[in-house]
């Protein structure tokens, strides 16, 4: 049913190799700095074992020509060989069967001329330096176990049979097989322990490779999974709001314009109520799809923009081009002749009603204007019959930026009683009390007409007027409902424009002395978003709140991928999963992500409440997952502060468990 959906399973191991292949990856592991280090070691032994041609001058000079061009051939033949191996590339197998040899053969070489020397007593000093090329064999190079055995054991052998051809006394013969067999003991026992001890460092580094590429792929997931729209499979809203930041500022300092066309489906709530959840949600896939497929091709990308609305993007600024792929969007749609019966003006398919704007050269121009043209455009096209599509004309009168006339209301807002507060239930999942609220902000017009909070939040953030009206909700909260018990915990929505402002906190603790509330009985919800930077006012003004008893709630998790960084720097007491997860879990892909989601947040401790509960089937689900809270239209729709006060007044509740840590 979902079209491009991102999914991992969190708890998904990456395949740990066997121990056949263990073994084959560990001789292979690191080739290439083991080939250079052995390399530097035969040169080195070579240039040392050439250097001991000094001794044999002073100590068998009868034979010393004999045992220094014995020691020149088997170095210049072994540095030959060595090299012309590692010039054909033939592996660190042979290059340290190479060196083996060398060892064995510069050895045997030097000792059979060397036992014709007649200064046979300073011979029999001389043959103890022949433990240098057993503990070379084993210590110095890095040779496997038992090619270091096999190598020490021929020098072992050979020094046994020139020792005794060698002769002097049985009771020297003794000492010196004592001797070389105990140093061959020790050193094959200590290039054991080191051979172990690098096959356990290269084991630990594997598993720390193997957890790394792990965490990636979770960070990668999640990362996807922040920029995608669970249903459609396009972009999100927070993907959107990237790809538009980057497209103004390249438009700010290359020139380069682009348009901002909103796409919404007309009387899609009719077809929803109608045909049924499930098949809204396929008809809204189809539409992306089709869309996505139609604009690719033009340099166009498309994102879910919420609910039914779509928003799609393209870099491109002339009037004509915007108006063509305006058009090209609204027709595609129509041709797919998706039956819709239960519209009512004369028309019995889907189709989609399209707003478009464009960059223009405009003083003072902010990102925001754009989309709300878009948005202005938009509803031209559905005051137009819906089916059709408006460019935005700022000659237009009746097409004019109404953000002026918002900021200006709200600043009219209080003192003229334009903004009021419903408060929708929260339940408590075990004990199924609905003791707590939140608190939802509405504002209407001098004639009635309603603003929608998407619209007005915004602009009232970006005049500041959200101080105020922040402040605003609080209080009337506090009165309203807490005061006299009328619910137990309220919780409230707050702007990071308010936690950015000094003394946020000092404001919320006057309210709450002036109304005789205790802070434990509220609850901020902090939206994740872009918007919300982590800097050290924020986290302060935090961590004050929480001083004063205030829980912190962190809202709509999983829309942005901001919520996880916030999830390891805060110790937030509550958080709500996004009501897009709960009404994707209908199928078994939708149910195992949402699972996700709450594992992801169960295991950092906070409490969870799910957003968005419609159905009985949904609020079964919660409980199947043992969540803590639930708030939608089948817990309870948002209802004045009368409403509360008359259900108390007919049977006050006994104090309940409030949402909290």
């Amino acid at each position: 049913m979902f079209a491009n959906t991102v999914e991992f399973d969190f708890d998904r191991k990456l395949q740990r190799p066997s121990p056949a292949e263990l073994r084959d990856l560990y001789r292979n592991d690191d080739e290439a700095a083991r080939v250079e280090a052995t390399r530097r070691g035969l040169w080195i032994a070579v240039i040392v074992y050439v250097l001991y041609s000094a001794t044999d001058l002073l100590l068998i000079p009868d034979v010393a020509a004999y045992t220094i061009m014995a020691r020149l051939t088997v170095g210049i033949v072994a540095l030959a060989v060595f090299e012309t191996q590692l010039h054909l590339d033939t592996g660190i197998k042979w290059l340290d069967r190479t060196s083996a040899m060398a060892l064995i053969s510069g050895y045997a070489v030097w000792i059979f001329p060397a036992l014709r020397t007649v200064h046979t007593e300073s011979l029999s000093y001389y043959m103890i330096f022949g433990a240098i090329f057993m503990m070379g064999a084993n210590l110095f190079f890095s040779f496997r176990f038992v090619l270091s055995v096999i190598s020490s054991s021929v020098i072992l052998a050979t020094f046994l049979l020139s020792l005794f051809a060698f002769w002097p006394t049985d009771i020297y013969a003794l000492a010196f097989s004592a001797f070389y067999v105990s140093c061959f003991v020790f050193t094959s026992y200590v290039n054991w322990k080191l051979n172990r001890e690098r096959y356990h460092v290269f084991l630990n580094a594997l598993e720390a490779q193997i957890q790394q590429r792990e965490a990636t792929e979770r960070g990668e997931a999640l990362l996807r999974m922040s920029n995608t729209d669970y249903l459609t499979g396009l972009e999100n809203r927070r993907a959107v709001d990237q790809r538009l930041r980057n497209y103004w500022k390249e438009w700010q300092v290359n020139g380069r314009g682009f348009a901002a066309i909103l796409v919404d489906v007309d009387f899609f709530k009719k077809y929803n109520d109608f045909y049924g959840h499930q098949e809204g949600d396929r008809c809204l896939i189809h539409i992306a799809t089709t869309i996505k497929e139609a604009i690719e091709p033009l340099g166009g990308s498309i994102g879910r923009y919420g609910g039914e609305e779509f928003i799609v993007l393209a870099q491109f600024d002339m009037k004509e081009r915007v108006a063509f792929l305006a058009e090209r969007i609204r027709s595609t749609v129509e041709q797919l002749s998706l039956l819709h019966e239960e519209r009512r003006d004369g028309t019995s398919i889907v189709t989609v009603s399209v707003g478009a704007a464009f960059t223009r050269e405009q003083s003072g121009a902010k990102l925001e204007k754009i989309i709300h043209e878009a948005d202005r455009a938009l509803y031209g096209a559905k005051a137009s019959g819906r089916n059709c599509t408006r460019l935005f004309d700022p000659n237009d009168p009746n097409s004019s930026d109404e953000s002026e006339n918002i900021a200006a209301l709200l600043k009219i807002a209080i003192n003229q009683n334009l903004v009021s507060l419903v408060y929708q239930p929260i339940e408590e999942m075990t004990s199924k009390r609905r003791d707590a609220v939140e608190a939802l902000m509405r504002l209407r017009t001098l004639d009635g007409s309603v603003i929608p909070p998407s619209l007005f939040i915004p602009i009232a953030e970006r005049t500041g007027m959200i101080i105020e009206l922040g402040r605003w909700v609080i209080r009337t909260t506090c009165h309203d409902l807490l005061a006299d018990n009328h619910v137990q915990s309220a919780s409230i929505n707050v702007s990071p424009i308010q936690l950015k402002m000094p003394g946020f906190a000092a404001s919320v603790a006057a309210i709450l002395y002036e109304t005789g509330v205790s802070g434990s009985r509220l609850a901020f919800e902090i939206t994740e978003g872009l918007e919300m930077e982590m800097h050290s006012d924020v986290l302060r003004c935090i961590n004050d709140l929480k001083t004063l008893g205030i829980r912190i709630w962190l809202d709509d998790f999983g829309t942005g991928f901001a919520g996880l960084s916030w999830l390891r720097l805060i110790d937030f007491d509550m958080v709500k999963i996004d009501r897009s997860f709960l009404h994707g879990s209908s199928t078994p892909r939708g149910k195992a992500m949402l699972q996700d989601i709450v594992g992801l947040i169960r295991n950092r401790g906070p409490k969870i409440l799910v957003e968005g509960v419609e159905t009985e089937k949904q609020l079964a689900l919660l409980r199947e997952f043992n969540i803590d809270y639930a708030q939608g239209y089948h817990v309870g729709r948002p209802s004045s502060a009368q409403t509360y006060r008359d259900a108390t007044n007919i049977a006050r509740p006994s104090a309940a468990p409030t949402p909290s840590a």
